[in-house]
């Protein structure tokens, strides 16, 4: 019982949310990670806003726990939430991926060529706390593509062994065959690198 609620738990979790429009493949965040992040940004925010009001009531000795806590941790959460906002739009699209020998990956940073990917990577940004997707290109130039954190990281490997790895140099792709781990995306979300035959 306790295996098959927690496989249950894992195929919910990560999900990727992916639709094929024409020749672009549109990568969302998937439905638990928008749920996951409103709860720990907007949530959290109403949950100070309920513990300031509780505590000017000063109707319990905890009261001044409860403002003050309320205080403290209200600044924090509402800079987390104006940072996550703009992921919380229902149905928004990270990025979009072109596939093919020309292929490329469109984000409002722009456009990089996927054969010019020297390195990608999921780089959690110190300062808000989201991740970020960096991709290094063969020119020295980085393209940071936001995720606001409705993208998982299981998520994010899937997407890119999937939909972008087939493409990418040689050099490359053996940079990328050393970071993802295929056992683990295998056991936890049941991907299986598929080979593809590049037309």
């Amino acid at each position: 019982m306790f295996t098959n609620r927690s496989f249950l738990i894992k195929e919910v979790y990560h999900l990727l949310k992916v639709k094929k429009e024409n020749e672009f493949i549109h990568i969302k965040g998937s439905r638990f990670m928008y749920v996951w992040m409103f709860l720990a940004t907007v949530g959290f925010l109403i949950v100070c806003s309920a513990l300031i009001i509780n505590g000017l009531k000063f109707d319990s000795k905890y009261s001044l726990f409860y403002l003050a806590g309320g205080l403290v941790f209200t600044p924090f959460y509402l800079y987390l939430t104006l940072w996550s906002l703009p992921g919380l739009i229902p149905g928004k699209t990270l990025l979009r991926i072109v596939q093919g020998e020309n292929g490329s990956i469109v984000s409002k940073k722009g456009t990089v060529s996927i054969t010019n990917i020297r390195n990608i990577d999921l780089v959690r940004n110190p300062l808000n706390l989201i991740n970020d997707i960096v991709i290094e290109t063969f020119e020295n130039k980085k393209v940071k593509i936001r995720t606001f954190n409705i993208l998982d990281e299981l998520d994010y490997q899937v997407m890119v062994d999937q939909y972008i790895y087939p493409y990418m140099t040689e050099n490359t792709k053996k940079v990328w065959d050393r970071k993802v781990n295929l056992d683990l995306l295998l056991k936890e979300v049941r991907y299986e690198r598929q080979e593809q035959k590049i037309n």
